[in-house]
């Protein structure tokens, strides 16, 4: 039936965005651990509130979803 489909469909939209969201996270953690440890001093203010947010996606979505969801570490 079609509400069926529409319901797949749009599981498959959170599904994704759920990836996305791990993905955004680990690379952000990544990018402000480099900048906390090499950054200047006003930098490293920025980034820590950067990795804190970065965590609390990560947290949300998943540390491994996104990499299973893309297929990166195949």
């Amino acid at each position: 039936m079609a509400i069926f489909d529409y319901f797949e469909d749009v599981l498959e939209g959170f599904e994704f965005l759920i990836a996305l969201g791990s993905l955004i996270g680990l690379v952000g953690v990544i990018i402000g651990l480099i900048f906390i440890l090499w950054g200047s001093s006003r930098v490293r203010i920025k980034m820590i509130s950067v990795t804190i947010v970065s965590l609390l996606l990560l947290v949300v979505c998943g540390f491994s979803t996104g990499i299973k969801y893309f297929r990166i570490f195949r």
